[in-house]
């Protein structure tokens, strides 16, 4: 049966940043950026391909300082939700305001960080106070390594949702019993995973294809997916653009139904846009 529709939304992109170079950044940040990529482009480009929301997600170079995000979130509340980056002690009050402009979520971006740090009883604790509010906890790492964390965050109830298709290395074979453990996390309910920049594995569409398929295997179907733009795509400006992004999704769910649950039923109740 086909779901109901959702009232006025015609797609959603469940991952874009913003930010201007000009903001107060972190020390020991991987990239910087060299330009400015504002709220004004990116509903712009959600215009262009007929999308009418979008989740913007904190970007990790500008740490736990959300404000630039917030204003956005305020300004086009109809519009947009937010994935917020907080340390674990951030307070329940500071938690009310960053829900109060639209955010949703908290990103952990865990590359390059020793996983046993968010095991312990400091993270657990804000991990359930997430999963109180009915947030979610975006995670990026790398496709051999998250079975050795999201277990131990799916224990405090929270929702978990994996970015970038897992982010599986070219060397990743995905018929390799070594990531059966992380196959498995995605037969449970509260685990999604966002088919979003394929490039930042270096994967064609073939292999996205092949992802696509082993990725909808493990979860029983489509039912958890979502997409993202990755906009701008720091570090892959010059590679790829919004629209091949979107181009992408349609080439791997040609199923008009299938590509309508994940462009709006499914991130319409996970993001908050359902009831907006």
């Amino acid at each position: 049966m086909t779901p109901m529709p959702y009232a006025g939304i015609t797609g959603i992109d469940t991952h874009a940043h913003i930010f201007r170079q000009d903001l107060p950044m972190v020390p020991g940040r991987r990239y910087s950026p060299s330009y400015d990529a504002t709220v004004e482009q990116y509903l712009a480009h959600l215009d262009s391909c007929g999308l009418s929301h979008g989740v913007l997600i904190q970007p990790s170079f500008l740490g736990t300082d959300n404000r630039y995000m917030v204003e956005a979130l305020r300004r086009f509340p109809e519009r947009l939700r937010g994935v917020a980056v907080v340390d674990a002690q951030v307070s329940d009050a500071e938690l009310d305001e960053l829900a109060a402009a639209g955010v949703v979520g908290v990103r952990l971006n865990l590359i390059g960080k020793a996983l046993d740090g968010y095991a312990g009883p400091a993270w657990d604790n804000l991990f359930r106070r997430l999963a109180r509010r009915g947030w979610q906890v975006e995670i990026q790492r790398g496709f051999t390594d998250l079975a050795l964390i999201v277990p131990t965050i799916l224990e405090s109830g929270v929702t978990v949702v994996i970015d970038h298709f897992g982010l599986p290395t070219p060397s990743v074979r995905l018929d390799d019993p070594q990531h059966d453990g992380f196959f498995a996390l995605l037969g449970q309910a509260p685990v999604w995973i966002k088919l979003s920049a394929a490039y930042r594995s270096q994967s064609d569409l073939a292999r996205a294809q092949a992802i696509e398929a082993r990725l909808r295997e493990a979860c029983g179907g489509v039912g958890r997916f979502l997409w993202g733009s990755d906009w701008p795509n720091t570090q892959f400006e010059s590679q790829t653009r919004y629209d091949q992004q979107f181009a992408l999704l349609e080439a791997l769910l040609p199923n008009p139904e299938e590509r309508r649950r994940v462009l709006v039923d499914n991130p319409a109740t996970l993001f908050g846009f359902a009831s907006a």
